[in-house]
Parts: structure tokens; sequence; C-alpha cells
């Protein structure tokens, strides 16, 4: 009896095509937060790798050494002030990034809650909206 009744209620739902347009901007969202989630990773284990480089950088005694520094292909020498000069600007840069990312992350995330509102509200327990932990 409880299995009849559920299933009179999933088909007394009606998906509209606003509906439907709501739900695949949610999925389209969802796959775009976890693709930025997976660049914020990314670029935070880079800015990690240069803080690790600027700390060793400040262990090294011998101030007339000359430090390889990579831009784009190519290493060029570089002394320890000017190559901790440009590893900290690198930093900056880097930290910018990610701020931005995460910035669209919260954004994206508003507007999934309130997509999650507006369809929960119309369908209830036939929908589910919620990541799979996996």
């Amino acid at each position: 009896m409880a299995a009849t009744m559920k299933k009179a209620a999933a088909e007394d739902v009606n998906v509209t095509f606003e509906d439907q347009q709501k739900i695949n901007k949610f999925a389209r969202n969802t796959s775009r937060i976890t693709e930025l989630k997976e660049e914020i990773e990314v670029k935070k284990k880079h800015l990690q790798n240069l803080e690790d480089a600027c700390d060793d950088i400040m262990l090294a005694d011998d101030d007339c050494l000359m430090i390889p520094y990579q831009i784009g292909d190519v290493f060029i020498s570089h002394s320890q002030e000017e190559t901790q000069e440009m590893l900290e600007e690198a930093k900056k840069t880097l930290q910018e990034e990610i701020d931005a990312l995460e910035s669209r992350v919260a954004s994206i995330q508003r507007v999934l809650a309130d997509l999650k509102v507006q369809l929960y509200a119309k369908f209830g327990s036939n929908i589910n909206l919620e990541a799979d932990e996996s």
C-alpha cells in the first residue's frame, strides 16, 4: 500500500521545461565547482612549492650564489635577492588566482543553494541533489 502511494506521489509531479533547465543548470554548476576545486588544489600545491623554494633560498649562506630560476622553458641565473623577489611576486600572483577561484566557487555555491531550494520545493523527495561522497 505504501509503495503504491509513493509511486502515485512520484507520478503527480510534472516536470516542465523550466524545471528541466534548472536541473541542467544545477548539474553544470556542480560539475564546474568540482573542476574549480581541483584547479585550486593544484595551485595550492604550486604555492606550497614556491614557499618551500623561498625557505630553501633563505637558508643558503652564500650571498654571491647564482640561483637558476625557470622562466618558460629556460633557466636564468639570478642573485639570491633577485630570485627571492621573483618568487615572492610569483607567490603573490598565485595567491590572487587562488582567491579569485575561491570567489567563483562561493558564487556558484550560492546559485546551487538557490536552485536546491526551488527544486526541492517542487519535487520534494522525488529528486536527489546531494553530491555523492565516494
